[in-house]
C-alpha cells in the first residue's frame, strides 16, 4: 500500500474517537512527507532536530510540526521559529530554555510534560512526583511564553496488553488529577498523547488525545547519521 493509502486507513480507524494522528516522519524525506500532505495530513512529528529543521524549510508553511524526541537545551533555538508542539519536555530546565527562545522569537509555544511510565531504563520523561515539582515551583507562573497543554507518556515495549493498559491508565489518572489541581479554568490543557503502532488502539480505550504512527504509514526507515546530533 502507499503513503497515501496507509494514512487514510488510520485516519478511518481514528474517526470519531476524538485522537488526532500524529504522522511520524523521522527518517523518511521530504518527498514522502509531502505524499503523506497530498492526502490530507498536516500533523507530522520528528525526533531529530536537524533532520526537522532541513524538512520544515522545504515543505509547506501551514505543516504542524511536533517534536516527539529527547531535546537538548543548547538545540531549542533551531526549532522555537516555527515548532507548533514540543511533545518530550522532561526538565524544568529545558522548559525554562524553551520560553527563553520563546520570548525571542515573540511566540507561545505549547509543550507537553514527557511522563515516564515505562518499565525500560531506555525511555526520557519525569517521574510522577517531579511533573508536580515542576507544577509546584517558584519559576513555572514566571515562564509567560509556554503553555503546558498536556501530557505525553511512552508505554514499555512489551507484549503484556495488560501492563501496557495499566501503563496508560495510570497516566490518564495523573493527567486528570494535574487537570483539575492546576488547570481547571484551562481549556488549552486537553491533550493526552500517548499510543504508537503497536498500542494505539489501547491508548485510545484510555483516553488518548494524540496517537503517534511512523513505520505503519511511510514504510520501514532508512536511518541517516545527523552529525550535530
Amino acid at each position: 500500500m502507499s503513503i497515501a493509502d496507509n494514512l487514510l486507513k488510520y485516519k478511518k480507524e481514528l474517526e470519531g474517537t476524538g485522537a488526532k494522528l500524529v504522522a511520524v516522519s523521522k527518517f523518511h524525506d521530504a518527498a514522502e512527507v509531502m505524499e503523506a500532505y497530498q492526502a490530507g495530513q498536516r500533523v507530522f512529528g520528528e525526533n531529530l532536530v536537524q533532520e526537522l529543521v532541513e524538512k520544515q524549510a522545504q515543505l509547506p508553511d501551514d505543516i504542524e510540526w511536533h517534536l516527539i524526541g529527547h531535546l537538548q537545551t543548547n538545540k531549542v533555538k533551531y526549532i522555537a521559529p516555527f515548532i507548533s508542539l514540543i511533545e518530550s519536555v522532561d526538565s524544568l530546565k529545558l522548559l525554562i530554555e524553551i520560553n527563553k527562545q520563546a520570548s525571542k522569537n515573540k511566540r507561545v509555544i505549547d509543550c507537553l510534560l514527557q511522563v515516564y511510565i515505562a518499565d525500560e531504563d531506555t525511555k526520557f520523561g519525569l517521574g510522577y512526583d517531579e511533573v508536580i515539582e515542576i507544577l509546584r515551583s517558584e519559576e513555572f507562573p514566571t515562564l509567560k511564553n509556554i503553555r503546558i497543554v498536556g501530557l505525553m507518556g511512552i508505554a514499555t515495549n512489551t507484549q503484556s496488553q495488560k501492563q501496557i493498559r495499566d501503563e496508560f491508565q495510570e497516566l490518564k489518572v495523573l493527567f486528570d488529577g494535574i487537570k483539575v489541581t492546576y488547570f481547571r479554568k484551562d481549556d488549552y490543557f486537553k491533550e493526552l498523547s500517548m499510543g504508537m503502532s503497536a498500542d494505539y488502539k489501547l491508548a485510545i480505550d484510555e483516553g488518548s488525545t494524540m496517537v503517534r504512527i511512523g513505520s505503519n504509514i511511510f514504510g520501514k526507515r532508512v536511518i541517516k547519521h545527523y552529525k550535530a546530533e
